[in-house]
């Protein structure tokens, strides 16, 4: 499916959180008076909007980001997970019933993952897993920094709201990961739920 202009502007907020418009021109491509066209459109739709941030020295810069509207544009209910329904389990059950849940959930996608990793190099074994995640709507990157570090990045976060309420979803994800790719060397070493923009992982193969 080919990306409209708007859908790229859309993508590179969700990934960067704000740009300015020179930012986003360097990104793109394109002309000064076609960005700000865009940009007019996308905060008309209720889909981004902007603030003047201080610089040292200089004029404020108008910066764009996404609007609550804007953000619900991307996936955020990965597999019908409920927070309220969590809650309802682990007052019911007690604590040790969530962990077990995402224990569970957890083996589950090693199967998954495991039977869908064909790459027989540790680059080609990152490539499927960023591309799964991707079909699952990480919008996530990889990165690599030498032989054997690499580096994923995940800009959007399908399950956030469980996550941020029940932080084992996290660790049951990286520890999947590690299993899946036969390395204990997988921290995360940025998470969105605390308060960064995207999540990350440094992974090392001895």
């Amino acid at each position: 499916m080919v990306q409209t202009t708007k859908d790229k502007i859309l993508e590179l907020l969700k990934k960067e959180s704000a740009l300015s418009v020179n930012e986003l021109i360097k990104h793109l491509n394109i002309t000064h008076m076609a960005i700000r066209k865009h940009l007019s459109t996308l905060e008309k739709d209720g889909l981004i909007s902007s603030q003047d941030v201080k610089q040292e020295i200089g004029r404020p810069i108008q910066q764009f980001f996404l609007t609550a509207k804007g953000k619900r544009l991307f996936p955020n209910n990965y597999e019908s997970i409920s927070v309220e329904f969590l809650k309802d389990i682990e007052e019911i059950h007690g604590r040790e019933s969530i962990r077990q849940l995402f224990e569970n959930r957890e083996e589950r996608l090693i199967d998954q993952y495991s039977e869908r990793v064909s790459g027989t190099s540790n680059q080609d074994k990152l490539r499927d897993i960023v591309h799964i995640q991707n079909e699952k709507g990480y919008m996530a990157e990889l990165h690599q920094h030498d032989e054997n570090q690499f580096e994923i990045l995940e800009y959007n976060c399908p399950i956030y709201a469980v996550a941020k309420e029940f932080h084992i979803a996290c660790q049951c994800e990286t520890s999947m990961f590690r299993k899946v790719l036969g390395t204990e060397n997988v921290k995360r070493v940025q998470c969105k739920t605390e308060g960064n923009n995207h999540c990350r992982f440094m992974v090392e193969f001895s």
